[in-house]
């Protein structure tokens, strides 16, 4: 059966392209024009991914999206107009697992789609043991996450780029590593998207992000963990 993608875009000539891409590749696409019919339509289709505007009008992408993330891990690709950082970031802390800025390359947008589902797939992809990182604990095989005994919520991708990380306490991890493992991004997708997954695992782990105690930068190299 073939891969459900929820398509909101307001742009009429857009939404059709996309369509029409998505579709050659083999996915069932539904569209909705707005992020209100995108909601309704996402609580009746259950899609294997969903792309948003950021720029929707009434609702807007970022609402959307951390209403979608509310209810699901789905896998959520974010479009925008705008270069602009704190549009792409606020997209990714509203729950996006990517974003791709406009025009897009018809390939690059399903490169990206087929990594995110098949990552999606393969769960956390870890054994059973416990992994501990000073007063958190990660089950990868429980997909669970506790501080001083306290269950953290992550998304799937915060999950997994802790587990990555975690598994080798003390290893740096370049951008373009962890692009490739935890994304699945052999080439394509940028350091941006690393930047911002780690700024929101230290909100949710540190007692200090701004002085992180678990997940440190290695400036030049990139990150790693600390037992």
């Amino acid at each position: 059966m073939a891969t459900r993608i929820l398509l909101i875009e307001d742009d009429d000539r857009i939404r059709e392209t996309t369509r029409l891409v998505l579709e050659d590749e083999g996915y069932q696409v539904d569209e909705a024009p707005s992020a209100e019919s995108g909601l309704v339509m996402f609580g009746q289709r259950s899609p294997g991914c969903v792309i948003v505007d950021l720029m929707l009008p009434g609702i807007n992408g970022f609402e959307c999206c951390r209403a979608i993330r509310q209810a699901s891990d789905v896998p959520i690709v974010v479009l925008t107009a705008r270069a602009d950082t704190h549009d792409l970031v606020a997209g990714l802390e509203a729950g996006a697992d990517d974003y791709l800025t406009k025009p897009f390359h018809a390939k690059e947008l399903t490169a990206r789609i087929r990594a995110l589902l098949r990552r999606a797939s393969l769960g956390s992809g870890r054994d059973g043991s416990s992994l501990t990182l000073g007063d958190v604990e990660v089950v990868p095989d429980e997909g669970v996450v506790r501080k001083r005994g306290q269950e953290v919520t992550l998304t799937k991708t915060e999950f997994r780029l802790l587990c990555e990380m975690a598994a080798h306490p003390g290893r740096v991890f370049s951008r373009e590593v962890l692009l490739e493992n935890v994304w699945g991004y052999p080439s394509v997708g940028d350091g941006k998207l690393v930047d911002t997954h780690v700024h929101r695992l230290r909100a949710k782990l540190e007692d200090d992000p701004a002085n992180p105690a678990h997940v440190i930068t290695v400036r030049g190299l990139g990150y790693k963990v600390l037992a």
